[in-house]
């Protein structure tokens, strides 16, 4: 694909399609529509030459004429978190506005991103009317639940990426490590790990527990609050063993560069980070674009298909659609990290758990069912008690 192809990035947040984008080389216009003035600002400090608008319910008839559109659009209505709405709900429904206008200006390529309980809220509904939009003015669509973890960062952080095209076949990017499957070598993630993430904030029916990442930076607790996932630091001094990463951490975490938020106001900038995409695995599918002319077409095995639900996977085939059972991780083996889940602590800093909220997390997670290490549950006692 060009690499001058226009962007117009909806619900744009702190730029992650945008960086991503760049990193794989694209150097086209960008035009990016967010509403927030802290994400504004972020947009505005990272890139200058970017066109800023805000209201995406003011986009013009011709959508800029733009090659590629891509929105990460609210997940508030869609999160087992949010409000359970659908996609009829105020906040995630502004994208039936957006799909409306592409009906009419149909630009070549669009890229949606939103959470995977978007494929079992109501039966999957948000899904299947985003793609019969699509379908119904000759789009071809495909989507894939990715996971950032596999994606170069520490993070475990799954999201559904759908990829339509006007004119292509959107399988070749989004399934490109399908084609040669074959000849590929899974490369095994190394277990022997030195951190392990968990949210502290629970302990009654879940952990979030990752070995060597953290789980999915979320922009606030069903609360509404703020609170960094904790970890697990085995091998350090015990009063060193629970920490929660600092900002720029999280930052890393997300695949950006630590400050990347600094010129929004402090008490704005976790929620800035957990309402991001994470950037390795938009780059990853930018990639795809950028290379499109020279991927082979692909056909996904058979024993893949599920009957019932949406699946991880899905391709449309006229009005029907294809649902798949795929990997969340590119077939031929996860992707590098720069930096594993410890080191980010150290280079980007972390703060300490505070002994309250060990406490609190330890006796719930005592008097739930769920299974932990004992080593842990020690360490979180000693720690408690310091």
């Amino acid at each position: 694909m060009d690499r001058n192809a226009v962007i117009l990035s909806l619900f744009a947040g702190i730029g992650g399609f945008e960086q991503a984008f760049q990193k794989a080389g694209f150097t086209g216009d960008v035009l990016a529509y967010e509403t927030w003035s802290s994400a504004q600002e972020v947009i505005k400090m990272r890139f200058p030459s970017a066109t800023l608008f805000a209201d995406v319910q003011d986009l013009p008839p011709n959508l800029h004429n733009a090659d590629i559109l891509t929105a990460g659009f609210p997940c508030t209505d869609l999160s087992p978190a949010g409000r359970q709405a659908g996609i009829a709900g105020a906040a995630s429904g502004l994208i039936i506005g957006v799909l409306s206008a592409i009906q009419k200006q149909k630009p070549e390529w669009i890229l949606l991103e939103n959470v995977p309980n978007m494929l079992r809220l109501k039966g999957g509904e948000a899904m299947a009317i985003i793609g019969s939009m699509l379908s119904e003015v000759g789009y071809r669509w495909c989507y894939r639940t990715l996971d950032a973890q596999h994606f170069g960062v520490a993070q475990r952080r799954k999201r559904v990426f759908l990829l339509a095209s006007r004119h292509q076949d959107p399988e070749r990017v989004l399934f490109r490590d399908y084609a040669n499957a074959a000849g590929s070598k899974h490369t095994a993630t190394d277990r022997r790990q030195t951190a392990h993430g968990f949210y502290w904030t629970e302990g009654n029916r879940g952990v979030g527990w990752g070995n060597g990442v953290v789980p999915t930076i979320k922009g606030s607790t069903t609360a509404g609050i703020p609170s960094a996932p904790a970890v697990w630091l085995p091998k350090k001094p015990v009063e060193l063993r629970f920490r929660t990463p600092s900002i720029e951490a999280l930052e890393t975490l997300q695949g950006f560069r630590p400050g990347w938020t600094s010129a929004a106001p402090a008490r704005d900038r976790w929620k800035l980070v957990g309402n991001a995409v994470a950037v390795p695995a938009v780059q990853w599918i930018a990639e795809g674009l950028r290379a499109y002319d020279h991927l082979s077409s692909v056909e996904l095995p058979g024993e893949l298909d599920v009957k019932h639900g949406w699946g991880t996977a899905g391709v449309s085939v006229g009005k029907h659609v294809r649902r798949a059972r795929v990997s969340e991780a590119p077939l031929t083996g996860p992707l590098r990290r720069a930096f594993t889940l410890q080191r980010v602590l150290e280079e980007r800093g972390s703060h300490a758990l505070s002994t309250k909220a060990t406490r609190g997390f330890a006796s719930r997670l005592q008097r739930s069912s769920l299974r932990y290490q004992d080593s842990f549950m020690r360490d979180l006692n000693a720690y408690a008690s310091l």
